[in-house]
């Protein structure tokens, strides 16, 4: 009783005296004042670096900017403009190709090998950091030349198949049926991040759930169907809303291995790589602020389809 009395106390001050109520008020400003000074930084770079930003951008997707003349106003201009532009539609089919294939088939393997980690062997750190170290270096300028020499038409894979009696002549990063592949196998192989974030997940799952599934009779398969997946169903989803998030930004790869051009013939045309041509190399600014808003709706409408679908397959033990 005197525990409630006294929370009721400090909910409603009573039995405060005036001079009280005002002491307790100056030491509620001035610990705002000091939280308000330690979020400072933190306020000046979000509005200057990012809120800032986003709103100029979203003004000069309705101008024709070109960095030199003033922005004109022109509307809609922008909008119809990408209806119109077939370069576009082919960035946006590169784009979501990579995405929906290289997505899925990252995270299969950052999931098999964290199973294959989480049975426990010596030296795991070790192979741990051996397998998150591409994470680090996948979307690096290095690793993109590195790419481009490996599937180059006299690159290593080309000399292995030669040495096994194959006539390969083919450049599969100069080739349009074949570029776009070689990007999403880079992609898959950068399986590190994914590949920690499961095997942490998989470190969470209490061993009580395997013992009594192995008690009843399940095999293997069964085990981690029903036990393995279910549980480890919220790392699959935040893994993949990360994913996609990323993918759709890729940019690096594209630009090193098709010399900034997105060829040949468009086919590594990343919508990010379009944009930066049109931006930066033909001084559109309004054109490619309009571009990089559309991105944002297809990044929110992934990201929202995500999470509906999440409530169907998404399993929180709470």
């Amino acid at each position: 009783m005197s525990a409630l009395s006294e929370l009721s106390k400090l909910r409603t001050g009573g039995h405060q005296t005036p001079e009280q109520r005002a002491a307790r008020r100056k030491e509620t400003s001035r610990d705002n004042r000091a939280g308000y000074a330690f979020l400072a930084p933190w306020l000046v770079g979000l509005f200057a670096f990012t809120i800032g930003p986003m709103l100029a951008s979203l003004y000069l997707s309705f101008t024709d900017y070109n960095l030199i003349q003033s922005p004109n106003f022109t509307g809609f201009d922008n909008i119809v403009r990408m209806l119109g532009d077939d370069r576009l539609h082919q960035s946006l089919r590169v784009t979501f190709t990579y995405v929906l294939v290289g997505v899925p088939l990252q995270l299969i393997v950052a999931l098999g090998i964290a199973l294959l980690l989480n049975k426990g062997m010596r030296g795991l750190p070790f192979y741990r950091s051996v397998f998150y170290l591409p994470s680090m270096l996948g979307g690096s300028v290095a690793v993109s030349l590195l790419w481009r020499q490996i599937f180059g038409t006299d690159g290593l894979i080309n000399q292995l198949l030669r040495a096994l009696g194959v006539d390969a002549t083919i450049g599969y990063v100069s080739h349009p049926d074949y570029a776009l592949w070689t990007l999403i196998l880079l992609h898959v192989w950068t399986f590190g991040s994914p590949m920690v974030i499961f095997l942490a997940g998989l470190r969470q799952i209490p061993t009580m759930y395997y013992e009594a599934a192995a008690l009843d009779g399940a095999n293997s398969r069964k085990i981690f169907l029903r036990v393995t997946l279910p549980l480890l169903s919220p790392i699959i989803f935040f893994n993949l809303v990360l994913q996609v998030i990323g993918a759709f930004q890729s940019f690096t790869q594209a630009f090193i291995v098709s010399g900034g051009s997105g060829g040949p013939s468009d086919s590594t045309l990343f919508y990010t790589l379009y944009l930066y041509e049109r931006g930066f190399t033909n001084f559109q600014m309004g054109y490619a602020s309009a571009m990089a808003w559309l991105l944002l709706v297809i990044i929110a409408a992934f990201t929202a389809i995500n999470f509906f679908a999440a409530k169907y397959w998404v399993f929180y033990d709470d």
